[in-house]
This record gives C-alpha cells, sequence and structure tokens, in this order.
C-alpha cells in the first residue's frame, strides 16, 4: 500500500478546508494532504445557482443527515443537508454570502477567545473575497479568491418586498456586510457570471497545480492517529481497504459542525462516559466535544401568487424552462441565477434589543419541506429565522463504524426565548405581507394560513412545518474554560499537533448565514498554523 505523508493532513474539503489546503500549500517547502469523503464537484448542477434544489437532496454528493425526533416539533426529524464533496456545503448551499454582525464575534473575544474579535477577524474576511462591485474598502476586499457579487436581476416581485419593508419602518440596507446589518435590501451572493463561486473553485482548483498539495477524494476518515498525547496521521477508508495518512506536523479537521466531533469520538477524544458506552477506547476525556450544537430553526410564511412570474411556475411549463435553459446557456442570467432568498431583512423584535435577532429571505419559489418539490401552484415563501438561539443540541455516536451517521439532538425551540422570538418575526412578516405593495402579489396565504390567528397558532405552524435553515455550529466550541475543545489558536485542548478549523469551533453561532464565517476560520486558521496575524482593522 502506498505511503501516504505530509506536513499537513486536511480532512475535510469543505468551506474551511479548501481555504486551509491552499493558504497553506503556498509556502512550496510545505506538503499538504486533503482527504475528502466525497468525489470531485463535477456535476454541473454544483455550479449552476438554482441547483440547489437538485443537489439539496442528491445523496451522491450531500451526507443527508436526519436529526432524531424532535421533541418541541411533534417528534418529526429535521433535514440536514450537508455537502458531501469538493467544496463541502458551498457547493450545495442557496450562495448567501453574510458574514454575521460585528457584536457577534466581539462577543467570541469576551467569552475568553482572543484575537477574535471583530477588528480581527475582519482583515480575513476582506483577504478572502473578491467583491465585484461597489464596497468600502475599509470593510471588502476586490482581490480575494471568493467571488461576492450582486444579484443583477431585480424582480418586481422583490422591489414590492422592500416597499413593503421600508413602510413597516424597517431602514433600507444595500450591505448586509457593510457598518451595519440591519434593515431590507438584496442579499450578496457568492457567484461570478452566472456560475457559483465555490470554495473548491475558488481556492481549491487554483491551488492543485502546485506539486506540494495532493487531493484524495473517497477517503472516509475513520479515526486519528494518536501517540500518547500527539496526532501523527488519520486512518480513512478508501475503495474498501484502510490507508494511512502520515502528517508530520500537524492534523487538521475541517469536516464541519457533525463530521469533525464524529471524528474526534471515533478516535476516543470526547466525553469518556459516552466513549466508553459505545466501545471506544478512551484516549482523552473531553467533555465538550458534540455539545453546545446550535443552529438556526427556520419557518416559511407560502404565499400563493395572483400572477405567474415565479419558480413554481416555469418549472410547471416545459417551454418556459427550455427558455430558462436556454436563456442561461446564451447569457448566463435568467431563473437558473437565483439564489436561495434575493431580498432579505434583518430586524429587532424589541426596540430595546441592540442588534437584529431575525432573518427573513424572500425566496421566488415555493414548498411546505425543503427536498419535497415546489408547490403546484404559482408560489414564493417568505423565509423567517431567529439569528440567536439559546437552544442547544449534540451529537453523539451511534457506532464505532465510521460509515454510520452520529445521532443529532437540535432541541429546537426548547427555550421560551427561542418560541418567543420566532412567533415575534412571523408577526413582523405579516404585516410586511400585508402591506398593499405586497397585497398586489398575493392571492392567498398558503401557509400558516389565514386561521393561524394567535401566537399559538403561529407557534403550532412552527412546530409542524418548521425545520434547519442549515446552518449547524459549536460541537467544538472554542474558549478556555473545562467544556470547550480547542482553544483560541483552534487547537484541541490537551492534544498536541491537532486543530480543528470549520463551524464546529463557534461558541456561538453567528448572526446569519454561516458559509462566509467558516471561510474566514479557514483564512485565520492558515495564519494561525504559520505563526502569523494580519493585522487588526483600524
Amino acid at each position: 500500500m502506498e505511503r501516504l505523508e505530509a506536513d499537513y493532513v486536511i480532512v475535510g474539503a469543505g468551506s474551511a478546508g479548501c481555504v486551509l489546503a491552499a493558504r497553506l500549500s503556498e509556502d512550496p517547502a510545505v506538503r499538504v494532504l486533503l482527504l475528502e469523503a466525497g468525489g470531485a464537484d463535477r456535476s454541473p448542477w454544483i455550479h449552476i445557482p438554482l441547483g440547489y434544489g437538485k443537489t439539496i437532496v442528491d445523496k451522491r454528493i450531500n451526507w443527508c443527515y436526519e436529526t432524531e425526533p424532535e421533541p418541541e416539533l411533534h417528534q418529526r426529524r429535521i433535514f440536514w443537508p450537508r455537502g458531501k464533496v469538493l467544496g463541502g456545503s458551498s457547493s450545495i448551499n442557496g450562495l448567501l454570502y453574510v458574514r454575521g454582525q460585528a457584536e457577534d464575534f466581539d462577543h467570541w473575544r469576551q467569552l475568553g477567545n482572543a484575537g477574535w474579535a471583530f477588528a480581527d477577524v475582519l482583515p480575513y474576511f476582506r483577504r478572502s473575497e473578491g467583491r465585484i462591485g461597489a464596497g468600502d474598502p475599509a470593510l471588502h476586499g476586490h482581490d480575494g479568491p471568493l467571488a461576492v457579487s450582486d444579484i443583477a436581476d431585480r424582480h418586481p416581485l422583490c422591489e414590492a418586498y422592500i416597499e413593503a419593508a421600508l413602510a413597516c419602518g424597517i431602514p433600507r440596507n444595500d450591505d448586509f456586510n457593510g457598518t451595519s446589518q440591519e434593515g431590507v435590501g438584496y442579499y450578496h451572493v457568492t457567484a461570478r457570471r452566472g456560475r457559483r463561486s465555490s470554495a473548491a473553485t475558488a481556492f481549491l482548483h487554483p491551488a492543485r497545480r502546485r506539486p506540494n498539495l495532493r487531493v484524495v477524494t473517497g477517503a472516509l476518515a475513520s479515526r486519528v492517529l494518536l501517540a500518547e498525547r500527539r496526532a501523527t496521521g488519520v486512518a480513512f477508508r478508501r475503495g474498501g481497504a484502510e490507508q494511512v495518512a502520515h502528517a508530520l506536523r500537524e492534523v487538521i479537521l475541517c469536516g464541519g459542525a457533525i463530521n469533525s466531533p464524529h471524528l474526534l469520538m471515533l478516535s476516543g477524544i470526547g466525553p469518556a462516559g459516552h466513549l466508553q458506552a459505545t466501545g471506544i477506547e478512551v484516549r482523552h476525556d473531553l467533555p465538550g466535544v458534540g455539545q453546545n450544537l446550535q443552529d438556526h430553526f427556520q419557518t416559511r410564511m407560502t404565499y400563493r401568487c395572483r400572477f405567474p412570474v415565479t419558480v413554481n411556475d416555469i418549472m410547471r411549463s416545459p417551454w418556459r424552462k427550455l427558455h430558462a435553459g436556454l436563456q442561461y446557456v446564451t447569457t448566463r442570467s435568467g431563473p437558473l441565477t437565483i439564489s436561495a432568498g434575493q431580498v432579505g431583512v434583518f430586524a429587532r423584535t424589541r426596540p430595546e434589543l441592540a442588534s437584529p435577532d431575525v432573518q427573513f429571505l424572500l425566496i421566488l419559489f415555493s414548498a411546505d419541506r425543503p427536498g419535497e418539490g415546489l408547490n403546484k401552484f404559482s408560489g414564493f415563501l417568505q423565509n423567517c429565522c431567529q439569528l440567536r438561539p439559546e437552544s442547544r443540541g449534540e451529537i453523539r455516536l451511534r457506532s464505532p463504524d465510521p460509515a454510520t451517521h452520529p445521532a443529532i439532538f437540535a432541541n429546537y425551540l426548547s427555550t421560551d426565548t427561542d418560541r418567543r422570538t420566532l412567533v415575534a418575526g412571523l408577526q413582523l412578516g405579516r404585516r410586511i405581507a400585508a402591506h398593499p405593495a405586497m397585497r398586489h402579489w398575493i392571492a392567498a396565504e398558503h401557509l400558516p394560513g389565514p386561521e393561524a390567528v394567535s401566537d399559538e397558532a403561529l407557534l403550532e405552524h412552527a412546530r409542524r412545518y418548521g425545520g434547519s435553515i442549515f446552518h449547524p455550529s459549536g460541537t467544538c466550541r472554542m474558549g478556555d474554560d473545562r467544556m470547550a475543545v480547542v482553544d483560541a489558536e483552534l487547537r484541541v485542548r490537551g492534544i498536541a499537533a491537532l486543530r480543528v478549523a470549520d463551524a464546529a469551533i463557534m461558541p456561538t453561532v453567528v448572526s446569519g448565514n454561516t458559509n462566509a464565517a467558516c471561510i474566514m476560520i479557514g483564512e485565520k486558521a492558515a495564519d494561525l498554523v504559520r505563526g502569523r496575524v494580519l493585522a487588526r482593522a483600524a
């Protein structure tokens, strides 16, 4: 069997892993090995923006996880798609580029994580960003690998939504990644000329020309190899055989909030009692592994549209589908370039709050639940999610077999604050939809439906139809207390030469979509490994 050896062995070619592999391999004296359980990102649906409608349920490129039955959601299992392909979830997500609020990162610093305040991480956001169009250079980068662009097609329904939100007292905001997140406006998207800009296309593929970078796909990591309290490599399954990748310097886990804690526990690093009960030899008792799971819970408000202008209408008409395809092929424009949310709102449900606590997405198609297919009528969605949930879940092992999915307990809506905030968000969404600018487009509210008037009825709608907006985070929390898994340099506590760099390290989930923050984590992790640091923003 071939001996695989590198200075750095990275597990997971997702948003952070692709960045790390690209940045570390900039040094020709360093050898980098990147292991990815999935395959190459060859599917055309990955690169066509609207292709997320197909990739979200494609088990060839998607882990297609599910939670355990959720107590507050009538024991429903909630679908959790995660990318299993080069680029990870950045290859299958809805393309929205939202960093979160400056207060999120300042809060991380207040929790004891030196070097993670907003002024510390902003240079890494800027380094990765290749902003297409206007943007304050103090806040935006224009030369980075990741394409970040404006939405070109301004749909009249989107314009009506903005008008209605403004009338409800929500300010206009043309840059959710600017000086303030609050307001209504168009999202920025990770796309260039009608093509998705994933972490693979932006960072990894240009770097693969380097002889010191090797990428191995179809490699399912089974455990981190340990010599006493030091990581020395990774065992993985490929083509029916187990192989070993030796790390001369470090092993870096970038599998995400599910796979990184899963691999640590398979390796004997985690809560001792749980590992012993699962038949895993305890190598290092680290009780926080798999704990602190957070996710944004979304609830959809579905509307029947008066006019046949939605994606539902296009998909029901063979001629309109053909026209949309031809438009995309010839001009890289039209319906196939639509992101999962074109216009958004970040708002406060209570005036005394310092920053927005709910996010809305206007989506130009409708479905009752992700992956179930579009509604048979002309429809669109207004999605609402709480930005800073209090509910906490966990990841647990089911089996010592690395091919067995872990058990996911999200514990959605398990606190009164989460329930009240979501209901208040749905009420705000209804006020926006009730404005004449929106009533012009709405034939009827399909869900929750006009009979759902009370707070209790809105909460019941959320329990029956709500689900993940696909931002799992926090399961290898960064901090300096007993339950922290990594320190501020992302080093696993108590194990040398082992780091985690992905959404799992977030102490608290950022207030918005997570892909931009994961790419920033990859950028900063590369400098931590190299012993460098970018100067703080002024």
